[in-house]
C-alpha cells in the first residue's frame, strides 16, 4: 500500500514539473498549455468516436478541460507506476536518473503513435504546420517529465527517511 502512495506522489510531482515547464514555454514563447483537446478526444470516445480529422474542429465536449487535465495527471501516475514495474521498488529506495529519463523519453511514443494520429495530427505530428518543431517540443516536455520522475523520486526518498 505504501508503495502505491509513493507512486502517486512521484507521478503527480513529475507531472507538476512537466506543467511548470509548459507554463514557462507559454510565458516565453506563447505556446499555449491546455489539455482541453485531450478531454475532447477522450470524451468523444463515449460516443464511439476515436479518430478525428482535426480535433480543434470537432464539437466541444462538456467539461473537456477538466477531463483533459484529470487524464493528464492520471497518465503521469500510470507512467510513474511503469517506472516502478520495470525497475522495481528498489528504485523508490535509491532513485537514479537514467531509468527515470528512459521512462520519460519513452512516454513520447504515446502522443506520437496514438494521440496525435487519433486527433488528426498524423503519426509524430506529420500533419501539423511545423512537424519538426512539434516533435522537438514533445520530446523536450517528455524529457522534463523524466527529470520530474527523478526529482520526485528523490523527494519521496527524503520524505520516507
Amino acid at each position: 500500500m505504501n508503495e502505491i502512495v509513493w507512486i502517486i506522489f512521484i507521478g503527480v510531482g513529475a507531472t507538476i514539473v512537466m506543467d511548470l515547464w509548459a507554463l514557462t514555454r507559454q510565458f516565453f514563447f506563447g505556446i499555449p498549455v491546455s489539455y482541453a483537446f485531450l478531454g475532447r478526444w477522450l470524451g468523444s470516445m463515449r460516443n464511439g468516436r476515436l479518430l478525428h480529422q482535426n480535433i480543434a474542429t470537432s464539437p466541444p465536449i462538456k467539461s473537456e478541460r477538466t477531463l483533459g487535465w484529470t487524464a493528464h495527471y492520471l497518465t503521469g501516475i500510470l507512467f510513474s507506476a511503469l517506472l516502478i514495474v520495470i525497475w522495481g521498488s528498489e528504485w523508490l529506495n535509491r532513485p537514479t536518473l537514467i531509468p527515470a529519463l528512459l521512462v520519460g523519453v519513452a512516454t513520447v511514443t504515446f502522443p506520437f503513435l496514438v494521440m496525435q494520429p487519433c486527433m488528426g495530427a498524423g503519426i509524430a505530428a506529420t500533419k501539423t504546420p511545423r512537424p519538426t518543431m512539434t516533435r522537438i517540443h514533445s520530446l523536450a516536455i517528455h524529457t522534463v517529465f523524466g527529470l520530474g520522475l527523478y526529482g520526485s523520486g528523490w523527494l519521496s526518498h527524503l520524505l520516507q527517511n
